[in-house]
């Protein structure tokens, strides 16, 4: 049973209105009543079915104006590579050693990347930074060569957030906090936009995305119309 504080922003929403962005993420902050700084969710149901190998949809976008978030940054690199991963500002570097001790059961780390000659080893962590989502992946821009190391490391740290279809073909992706100026979420929305629109599936017969939600931790959801809001990019904020 919902309490008097959800009932009270869910009468903020105005029953079948489908609404544009920018009023939508300014309703989420007013939504946003619980104790602390709420995470705004954009979530958006697809056409799309999961259990097809060439329907999948992934990808990573870098929010412009951030996730809120400190990042902490794990890089399984040797040589030359460690070295250029420590300059860039990773907060743990190294090889075997490293390894060993997230194998004990250490992963007080938000992303991890690594170089492709470290795989083979990295692959021995496959049970504990799979489940918590942490693996490096080339599809998700965590393994790659030395001279993108600190390029990845930027893009992490400036608010990087990566996004998968779910089991049931929805995909959920943070854009921001709602203490965020309604202008940095704007520009966070679009940029999840634009790679959700790039990474339709090939092929796909039917609506690519039925609808669009957009909440807070705590709050209800908002419907977006669905045409506009697929057909925005950053040249039209």
């Amino acid at each position: 049973m919902r309490g008097k504080r959800y009932k009270g922003i869910s009468d903020l929403i105005e029953k079948d209105k489908l609404y544009e962005a920018k009023e939508a993420i300014s309703l989420a902050k007013r939504t946003a009543s619980a104790g602390f700084d709420e995470t705004v969710e954009l979530h958006l149901r697809t056409g799309v079915d999961p259990r097809q190998a060439d329907q999948q949809i992934r990808g990573v976008t870098v929010l412009p104006g951030g996730t809120g978030k400190t990042v902490r940054i794990v890089v399984f690199a040797q040589g030359e590579a460690a070295k250029i991963a420590e300059d860039a500002g990773a907060e743990f570097v190294g090889s075997d050693e490293l390894i060993s001790k997230i194998q004990g059961g250490w992963t007080e780390f938000d992303i991890a990347i690594a170089t492709p000659d470290m795989m083979s080893s990295v692959g021995k962590l496959g049970r504990v930074l799979g489940r918590k989502g942490l693996m490096p992946n080339p599809k998700s821009g965590t393994v790659v060569n030395q001279d993108r190391i600190s390029s990845a490391i930027s893009e992490a740290k400036k608010g990087r957030v990566e996004y998968r279809l779910d089991r049931l073909g929805i995909v959920h992706v943070a854009i921001g906090k709602a203490s965020f100026k309604e202008d940095n979420l704007l520009e966070n929305f679009v940029a999840v936009v634009e790679s959700i629109a790039r990474a339709k599936p090939n092929g796909l017969k039917g609506d690519y995305v039925k609808s669009i939600y957009l909440t807070t931790t705590m709050g209800p959801g908002i419907p977006l119309e669905v045409t506009s809001t697929m057909a925005m990019t950053a040249d039209s904020i």
